[in-house]
């Protein structure tokens, strides 16, 4: 078993960007939504999350209205392009480098992420990691995604839950583990943050910075090195 469990925040850790905003404005790119009154309510949902009070039922239905009702391999192949487009470029080595350094080690790693399961998958195994925990998207009985969440999302608490409901279905625990990483760059991640015993302020909002401060945290900057 591994004895140490590193897990990973997405937007803004990872990234030096939100994948979700990021998609939001790809579909704006692509025609699928207008530059307009959906610009600016996809600009206005990602300044609600950065202040940390995003209704997250009402983004995720806004986020997938504009994909879900098309075609899935014309919903897939938009998405190949965005990862060749935006995402791809965007990977940093450092950051790369971090998640591979826990792989090497014999880490037990995960992608959670607040971001839904549709935008994450392809970033998460781009990145190498094996597991993700995202925002599940309910879909009706022909599969369809409807643009509702599937049981409890990967937001704030929520990802206390799904982290430890993950592990129970592999018979563990957080405390099963010598060591448990976590790294993060918002204060919507700080019920997670203070639940593990190593957390890392990664790229770090000037709020977190300061709580990471004063309290003694590891500060840990990938993009401005």
């Amino acid at each position: 078993m591994a004895q140490t469990l590193a897990l990973f925040d997405l937007d803004g850790t990872l990234l030096p960007a939100d994948s979700d905003h990021a998609f939001g404005a790809f579909m704006v790119t692509l025609g699928w939504a207008d530059a307009g009154e959906w610009q600016r309510r996809n600009d206005e949902f990602y300044a609600q999350y950065q202040a940390g009070r995003l209704d997250l039922v009402e983004y995720v239905d806004f986020a997938t209205s504009v994909w879900r009702d098309r075609p899935a391999e014309e919903a897939a192949a938009a998405h190949a392009r965005f990862m060749r487009e935006v995402i791809t470029p965007m990977m940093h080595d450092s950051a790369r480098k971090l998640v591979r350094q826990h792989l090497d080690a014999g880490h037990l790693c995960a992608m959670v992420t607040a971001t839904n399961e549709f935008v994450t998958r392809p970033i998460a195994a781009a990145f190498g990691l094996p597991h993700i925990l995202a925002v599940n998207l309910q879909r009706d009985a022909q599969g369809r995604v409807t643009g509702a969440i599937e049981g409890v999302p990967t937001f704030q608490a929520g990802k206390i839950a799904r982290v430890q409901a993950w592990l129970a279905e592999q018979g563990q625990r957080l405390d099963s583990f010598d060591d448990v990483v976590f790294y993060s760059d918002s204060t919507n991640d700080l019920p997670l943050l203070e639940r593990v015993r190593t957390p890392v302020a990664t790229n770090p909002t000037p709020a977190l910075e300061a709580i990471a401060r004063e309290r003694g945290w590891r500060i840990l900057n990938l993009f401005n090195t």
